[in-house]
């Protein structure tokens, strides 16, 4: 494994894999919403993202996390490996309401100056935690389907449904 994508919902631990993956193989790790998300939360052109995401992924290698359909051809043509993480819906949803809540309540920064505010939960375009509940399954679908899919055929699929499994993959 030299280079990886990282996959699976907001709140999976999708960065904090990617984060371990890239320090123990000492190669650069890109966390792909902090060069979608501009200043106000604006998305980056596509043509633009599509841009720093080629010249990142260009390299001998690397981790990327993210969910990006306008990239994700583009990173997974480059991977090796797609470390899916999976865990169960009720982990997901506990472990992203404690992050976000975190995150609100101290005012944490994000990505360029963006940060997470007690509006977005009850607002329906801009609630993370109702965006996990809804991709939960459709994520599922995608990446199992991804994983037997002759197309990534040149791609090895690691599915990490708990924490027994990612120490297992880490330490593998």
């Amino acid at each position: 494994m030299r280079r990886i994508s990282v996959v699976g919902n907001s709140g999976s631990g999708k960065s904090t894999v990617a984060a371990e993956l890239a320090g123990r193989l000492s190669v650069p790790w890109l966390e792909l919403d902090s060069i979608f998300h501009m200043p106000g939360w604006t998305p980056r052109p596509v043509d633009e993202f599509r841009a720093e995401v080629d010249a990142f992924t260009a390299g001998d290698g690397w981790v990327v996390d993210g969910n990006y359909s306008a990239v994700r051809e583009l990173v997974w043509s480059r991977s090796d490996t797609v470390v899916w993480v999976d865990p169960p819906r009720a982990t997901v949803m506990r472990r992203l309401a404690v992050r976000t809540l975190r995150r609100m309540a101290t005012g944490a920064e994000l990505w360029n100056g963006n940060r997470e505010r007690f509006r977005f939960l009850f607002t329906k375009d801009e609630s993370i935690l109702r965006w996990a509940w809804v991709k939960h399954d459709e994520y599922r679908e995608r990446y199992a389907k991804a994983a037997v899919d002759p197309a990534y055929g040149h791609l090895r699929f690691v599915r990490v449904t708990s924490s027994g499994e990612l120490a297992r993959v880490l330490d593998g």
